[in-house]
């Protein structure tokens, strides 16, 4: 059996090439007298070409010949090469096919045909397909279909016929999601005797009889169009009873019509709505519906939505058979308390109301009040309930605008919680816009959007000023049950998993989220000081890992620019490192340990807590809080102090008239600059020239004020004012080296520093020099007695407040913010010290 031919197959469109390995690779099966082709595609327009498809008949066959028969594919233009042998021009045989069974195969393959040797063109006609009137029970199906497109739409639409008919009480029981069962009962005013006939029939509907009653209508429901489409889709039965009525009505409908006459029956006042075998006669709809655990779920949410609206209506739902309901909501005059037995004191306690109101007709005329979610809510999904004009509805647009907002100022995985009830004057509402009544369209639907989004803003960035934290106390573990534990406890691996053992050498013993991998787990404690009990360490913590910086800076095209210089300039390698760190102490004054992975790292902290205040002012931009200082300080005086500081040597008067008008100088210029420097950077300097507020770059930290004149001094002489770009990055730039958490004035007391503490320095020198220990002061001295504890009490605190910033506000703002650039990886600031790895190599050896 030969493949298919090099220059036909290509061009063949995939009908043709489906005939093609029917005759030529089932040569073996059947013989093909005569084939007349039509051209198989509307795209085919080359020249016809003759392709013989033939099977050598046996030997004992009668006519020992070689019967060929010959049939026609418009495939190939004419410009392609020459075919083989097999493939020879011919004429196109207008006649139909016939083939002939030679193994007992089916001969239904193909067409047959009588007259092999008729000649004959053939010209395709195409005709325009007949337009027909559906069938009424098609029409009807199709629209069941589209109106009704799960479970939760039925639900939905007796949900809202129940409260059009003045429901207090409604009642929803579920069987697999809906499919075999949904049972909807209510204590409305009931179905009269005479309506039950035309009850589920197409457009029948007590609610409007013009097309002008749909301008002002107030019911949820008004095509008529619900009870229909569910006949078509399922059994439906209706039970009801009006006030007055001695006994009920019960009758099953089927394609819009009565099953039967109705039946007298007892019942409860309302009606009662049940839904059986949902999508019976929709095989392929069933079956995309299977999960009825997700249906349900939807069910549920639709029920708990319209209880927390309407307070004054009382809901259950539950799944069938089941003795306690999953929603059961009782009426009460208070909304926040309708959201809390619905979604649990955790959101309601958690809630602010908000209110707006235009009354411009020009603009917009609506009433909208709610409840949106604060600061303190943490979810991973936006929860919106919608209400207009007392319809439930989505509204894709208004949500986007309020998800901006919070954007802001929520953690970046949190979502909000919002309740919504918008009133507007009925014929500024278009109802009829989706089948489901889904969606709405409303007049001045822009400018009630911006009304509500401003209003929004207003409320989140006011309460935004306190955030409340519900901590957990965590107690250390005991050293033996570390020491004790396996390693396959300390690497866990999923349920039901083959767990993969690692090799000791490249096993990570800590985690970037657990305290335990710190020096400070292993060291005494002691005893906790005012900064102990006046800070909370889970709520810092907390409130630094949450917060998140403004996503809307200021519209300059010069921040943006350097904002992408820091994208563009990011060490990704750096970066992995930064975002999963384990901190694990001090090394020294200056630098500080960090464990990636199985390598331990030397880290600058000056440089890196330079880099990421920078990095902060810039994406902060025109957005800081303030710190004010309780006594507003001189620029004149604090420029001074940073001109001596830096030539402290120059004692001459000459030196100290050039620092005066420099100082002057500088004290003018900052002072024309002032209203920029208030607005973009929180940069206070009132109309006297003296400096009385700081923006808050990262919150929990309150920078050294002992460098506050070397900070003024660089506004002055570094900063370019003509160039925009280059005088917001030297004022950045200035905050950087300003906000750096720089060791403090006052020597390091836990170590050598301590001798600078000491009254008597003649004294501790003599006694170093006999004893060679600074400790061992002889007998007659007083140790104690030696220390000046005031300054050494406020040296301890200094240091002691810079390594708790470092652990419990630098590192995890670094976490979140800090994108490293490529020169920390060749100036020092991250320096590999050890490997993992390395030193089991260097231990194997011992």
């Amino acid at each position: 059996m030969e493949g298919p031919d090099p220059y036909i197959y290509p061009a063949m469109r995939t009908t043709e090439r489906w005939l093609y390995h029917t005759l030529i690779f089932n040569q073996d099966r059947y013989v093909v007298r005569s084939i007349g082709i039509m051209a198989l595609t509307s795209h085919t327009c080359a020249a016809l070409t003759r392709v013989e498809a033939f099977h050598p008949l046996s030997e004992s066959d009668s006519d020992s010949r070689q019967y060929r028969s010959q049939f026609s594919l418009s495939v190939l233009p004419p410009s392609y090469p020459p075919f083989p042998a097999r493939f020879s021009a011919g004429v196109v045989s207008s006649s139909p096919m016939e083939i002939d069974e030679e193994k007992g195969d089916s001969p239904d393959l193909l067409p047959s045909v009588p007259n092999p040797g008729a000649e004959a063109s053939f010209i395709p006609k195409l005709e325009p397909p007949a337009i027909r009137r559906l069938d009424a029970s098609v029409v009807n199906r199709i629209a069941a279909g589209e109106v009704i497109q799960r479970p939760v739409s039925a639900v939905k639409e007796l949900v809202e016929n129940s409260l059009d008919a003045g429901s207090t009480s409604i009642n929803v029981v579920v069987k697999d999601g809906g499919l075999k069962l949904i049972q909807v009962s209510d204590n409305g005013h009931g179905i009269r005797f005479e309506d039950l006939p035309i009850l589920c029939e197409r457009h029948t509907t007590s609610k409007l009889s013009t097309f002008e009653d749909l301008q002002t209508i107030q019911s949820m429901g008004f095509r008529g169009e619900a009870l229909a489409s569910m006949t078509y889709v399922g059994h439906v039965s209706v039970t009801t009873i009006t006030e007055g009525q001695l006994h009920g009505y019960r009758v099953s409908y089927r394609d819009g019509v009565m099953e039967h006459e109705p039946k007298p029956c007892a019942a409860v006042k309302g009606t009662q709505i049940m839904i059986e075998n949902l999508f019976y006669n929709m095989i392929a709809r069933r079956k995309t519906l299977q999960n009825s655990n997700d249906d349900y779920s939807k069910i549920v949410d639709l029920i708990c939505r319209f209880a927390i609206h309407h307070v004054n209506v009382s809901f259950s739902c539950r799944k069938h058979g089941a003795n306690r309901a999953d929603v059961h909501t009782v009426s009460t005059c208070s909304r926040l308390d309708a959201i809390r037995s619905v979604y649990g004191a955790s959101v309601a306690r958690d809630l602010m109301e908000i209110e707006a109101a235009d009354n411009d007709p020009s603009r917009s005329v609506f009433n909208m009040d709610g409840f949106i979610s604060n600061a303190n809510y943490v979810a991973k999904k936006t929860t919106m309930v919608l209400f207009i004009n007392g319809r439930l509805v989505e509204c894709t647009v208004l949500k986007r605008a309020i998800e901006v907002v919070y954007a802001a100022t929520l953690p970046k995985a949190s979502k909000p919680f919002i309740y919504m009830s918008i009133v507007l004057p009925p014929e500024h509402v278009d109802v009829n816009v989706h089948p489901t009544k889904r969606e709405v369209s409303l007049l001045n639907q822009e400018s009630i959007i911006d009304n509500i989004q401003s209003e929004v803003e207003s409320k989140i960035t006011n309460c935004n000023t306190t955030r409340t934290f519900h901590t957990q106390n965590v107690y250390p573990s005991t050293p033996g049950l570390l020491s004790g534990s396996k390693d396959t406890q300390l690497n866990p691996s999923p349920p039901g998993t083959k767990s993969q053992k690692v090799p000791v050498n490249k096993m990570v013993r800590t985690d970037s989220q657990d305290p335990f991998g710190r020096l400070h787990a292993y060291l005494p404690e002691k005893p906790s000081g005012p900064l102990g009990k006046s800070a909370d360490l889970a709520a810092v913590r907390s409130a630094v890992r949450q917060r998140r910086n403004p996503k809307e800076t200021a519209d300059l095209t010069s921040v943006q620019d350097l904002l992408n210089d820091i994208d563009r300039n990011t060490h990704s390698g750096m970066l992995e490192i930064v975002k999963h760190c384990t901190y694990i102490g001090m090394a020294d004054d200056v630098f500080a340990l960090l464990q990636h992975n199985t390598h331990l790292y030397l880290v600058n902290i000056v440089n890196l807590s330079k880099e990421l205040m920078y990095q902060q002012v810039l994406r902060r931009f025109a957005h800081f809080n303030a710190i004010q200082l309780s006594d507003p300080a001189p620029l004149l005086e604090l420029i001074m102090m940073g001109l001596k500081a830096e030539d402290l040597e120059s004692e001459c008067h000459e030196n100290d008239d050039l620092n005066e008008k420099i100082a002057e100088m500088n004290t003018e210029l900052l002072s024309q600059k002032a209203e920029m420097l208030q607005e973009y950077f929180c940069i206070h300097i009132d109309q006297q020239g003296n400096l009385s507020k700081l923006p808050v770059i990262l919150d929990q930290y309150t920078p050294d004020m002992d460098h506050v004149p070397e900070f003024v001094l660089s506004l002055g002489n570094d900063v370019d004012w003509e160039d925009e770009k280059e005088c917001f990055r030297a004022i950045s730039a200035a905050l950087g080296n300003f906000y750096a958490m720089n060791p403090p004035l006052l020597p390091n007391p836990s170590g050598d520093g301590l001798q600078f503490y000491k009254k008597n320095q003649k004294q501790f020198q003599g006694v170093e020099d006999e004893g060679n220990d600074p400790n061992n002061l002889g007998e007659g001295v007083n140790a104690e007695d030696d220390f000046d504890h005031e300054l050494l009490s406020e040296a301890e605190t200094a240091w002691a407040q810079r390594e708790w910033t470092i652990q419990h506000v630098l590192f995890p703002s670094m976490r979140l913010f800090l994108k490293p650039p490529n020169t920390m990886a060749t100036n020092g600031t991250f320096v590999q010290v050890a490997s993992l790895e390395k030193l089991y190599r260097i231990f194997e050896r011992c």
